[in-house]
């Protein structure tokens, strides 16, 4: 019997040992072992609620100044009321720079980066339509005669000067007319998108969780990548320093009819914006690289966290767009080598966000980019 007790107590105390070895409740060490399936309901409602509805709800204050801004002018074109329209274009037009990679659900139900943001402009398409008075901009054909471009020629580029620009407003009814359809279909484009989200879209957006090509995350990842690589990369940058063709053609570039210091800016704002929406606004809140984070997700040819390196990539993008400024225009026609080494820099984050990234979330990219590269 004593015996028997003995080894009891034996085998209470071994198991005791390796209890206490296998679970140290104070000890510091981490898990080593991520979590497999990190929630992406509330990544969806992360991105919808402090990201994408804010972002929007902003834009749209700056449109309406936008709006108010050219009915004065076209109402009553002085040079006074030019200067108010175009200070409430470019305001708008830098706000924009932050929502158009949101080209997911209604916005890309309505193509509202069609209707927003294809450059450059048709200048003499522009002038054929106010010339004939009729044209429709729900046709493929007057895309680049429409939106923030078609807002820059309308209001920089009609007129040698500030007064010869009032003076052909002043003079002609089709141009008011034009410039106020501009704004109106813009104005009709936006407010579909914005009301969905307002609506019950916000919930759809949220309740689709899953992986598949379909689901929210997929949809939001395809559209995030495609505007880096398509319309950041290769459309504010690479398009016009002639990376494709190895000729410049700095015409092409965003703003050209105001050109100065908002070209750069607007390229830079959506490079930050692109990076926000990367690590969200909060670091406690759940973002993309809160998510790569909890899958574990490593670079494998340095073994460090995705997450780290393909931020330590957009900071170096970043900065080397940045180094274009004041004049992005006068950077790409004078020192035309320096805007090809910022696209380089950005087409080395386009493989981390279109391969290593898509990769590690189990996404398929459901696009294909033909610029190419």
């Amino acid at each position: 019997m004593k015996k028997t007790l003995v080894s009891a107590f034996v085998l209470l105390l071994t198991a005791w040992v390796m209890f206490s070895c296998q679970k140290d409740p104070g000890s510091s060490t981490p898990d080593p072992s991520p979590s497999a399936t990190p929630d992406r309901k509330a990544l969806l409602t992360q991105w919808a609620d402090s990201l994408i509805k804010p972002g929007y709800q902003r834009f749209d204050g700056k449109f309406a100044a936008l709006k108010n801004k050219t009915t004065a002018f076209t109402t009553a074109p002085t040079t006074a009321s030019l200067l108010e329209a175009r200070q409430a274009w470019q305001q708008a037009y830098v706000e924009w720079q932050k929502v158009e990679m949101f080209e997911f659900g209604p916005a890309e139900s309505v193509s509202l980066r069609n209707h927003f943001n294809i450059y450059p402009t048709d200048a003499a398409g522009i002038r054929q339509n106010i010339s004939s008075g009729s044209y429709n901009f729900d046709l493929a054909t007057t895309i680049p005669q429409q939106g923030f471009p078609a807002l820059d020629y309308l209001l920089n580029g009609i007129g040698a000067d500030n007064a010869a620009i009032v003076q052909q407003y002043a003079a002609s009814a089709g141009h008011r007319r034009y410039l106020t359809d501009v704004v109106a279909k813009m104005d009709q484009t936006f407010g579909k998108v914005y009301a969905e989200w307002n609506g019950s879209y916000r919930d759809t957006f949220i309740n689709n969780a899953g992986t598949d090509a379909s689901s929210s995350l997929s949809r939001v990842i395809n559209a995030y990548s495609l505007y880096f690589e398509r319309y950041l990369r290769a459309g504010k940058v690479g398009i016009p320093a002639g990376t494709m063709t190895g000729t410049p053609v700095p015409e092409k570039i965003e703003s050209y009819y105001l050109r100065g210091a908002l070209p750069g800016q607007l390229a830079t704002t959506a490079h930050a914006a692109v990076q926000l929406f990367f690590n969200g606004r909060s670091a406690s809140q759940p973002s993309l690289k809160s998510y790569l984070d909890a899958l574990g997700a490593k670079d494998s040819r340095t073994n460090q966290t995705l997450s780290g390196i393909i931020n330590t990539q957009l900071d170096a993008s970043y900065q080397k767009l940045n180094s274009l400024s004041p004049d992005l225009y006068a950077a790409i026609r004078s020192r035309n080598a320096e805007a090809v080494a910022s696209y380089n820099e950005m087409q080395k984050a386009v493989r981390m966000l279109k391969v290593d990234m898509t990769s590690a979330l189990g996404i398929t990219v459901t696009y294909v980019d033909n610029d190419g590269d």
